[in-house]
Parts: structure tokens; C-alpha cells; sequence
């Protein structure tokens, strides 16, 4: 009776002898590649997962009782360690899906910039030489409203009104082609 050696096999490993354990796993090596292949369906995962639990195995088979057959209990002891390794590669793979939501966030967001530059670029190429100076020492440069009159020869008031008549400007350019855009 093979069931009954194996039960006997079993609670022997379970109590630490080695040559008990090796019988066992040269019996069903074999029930637990298959019982993983059939659940994984890859073939490398399937031989991943034999090898896995066997090296599990001596902590577990200590809490093999003989009340069941040990085959059962085998299975048991794999199919568990089948859910394991699917319910990591889910987890796994929904990770890389949310990764992968925030990787075509940035790249919408990185676009939305991009469009808004250049937007930005050619409503800025549509000002008048004295406005587009302006801004590009205010906000291209980052000087103060004072540096920037200097350099420009003007009072700080008139770098402050031109700022404001960008603003405008760029408002109006913006509500005129979201009406005609």
C-alpha cells in the first residue's frame, strides 16, 4: 500500500528523517510540476513553483498529522503556494497597470505643457517689439520691474503697465481662438 507508506514516510520527515524526506520527494516530485503547470500554465513558473515548495516542504511536512493521505495533503500544500504565486503576479500586474496610468498621465501632462509653450511661443511672437522685450526680461530673465525699466531705458510703471497689457493681450488671444479655435 503506497498510501500507507506514504503516510508513514511523511510523519517520519516530519520528525526530521532525511532519507524519509527524499523518498517522499522522489515519489511526487513529478504530482506537484504537473498540479503547478496546470494552474500556472507556463511551463518555467510551473518548475519555479515545484522547486519552491519543495524547499518549503521540510518546515511544513512537520504539520502533516496522517489525517488525510499524504498525496492530498500535498496537493493542498501546492495548489496553495499556486494561489500565492497567481495572486502576486496580479497584484504584480496591476502595479505595472497603475505605473503604467501614471506613465500616460506625465505623458498627457508633458504634452499639455508642450502644447501651452508653444502656444505660448507664437501668442508671444504676435506682440508688439516693446511688449515682447518686456517679457522676456520680467519673465524670461527674471529681473525685477525696476531692473527691467532700466535696461529698457523706461520707468519701472511702464514695465508694470506693459506687463499688464501682455496679460490682456494673451487673454484676449486665448478667449478669441477658444471661440474660433
Amino acid at each position: 500500500m503506497e498510501a500507507d507508506d506514504d503516510t508513514e514516510l511523511a510523519l517520519r520527515a516530519g520528525k526530521g528523517d532525511r532519507t524519509a524526506f527524499a523518498s517522499l520527494l522522489s515519489r511526487h516530485y513529478d504530482q506537484i510540476y504537473r498540479l503547478a503547470f496546470r494552474i500556472l500554465g507556463n511551463r518555467a513558473e510551473a518548475e519555479d513553483l515545484a522547486q519552491e515548495t519543495c524547499l518549503a516542504l521540510p518546515r511544513k511536512i512537520a504539520g502533516f498529522r496522517g489525517e488525510a493521505r499524504f498525496s492530498t495533503w500535498l496537493y493542498r500544500v501546492t495548489l496553495n503556494a499556486a494561489r500565492d504565486q497567481l495572486r502576486r503576479k496580479a497584484a504584480q500586474t496591476r502595479a505595472a497597470g497603475h505605473w503604467g496610468s501614471v506613465e500616460v498621465l506625465l505623458r498627457e501632462d508633458a504634452q499639455q505643457r508642450q502644447t501651452e509653450s508653444e502656444w505660448l511661443t507664437a501668442a508671444l511672437s504676435r506682440l508688439s517689439d516693446d511688449l515682447r522685450e518686456t517679457v522676456a526680461l520680467v519673465l524670461g530673465e527674471e529681473l525685477s520691474h525696476a531692473a527691467a525699466g532700466q535696461v529698457l531705458g523706461i520707468s519701472e510703471g511702464t514695465v508694470s503697465w506693459r506687463m499688464s497689457e501682455v496679460r490682456k493681450s494673451l487673454k484676449r488671444m486665448a478667449e478669441q481662438e477658444a471661440r474660433f479655435g
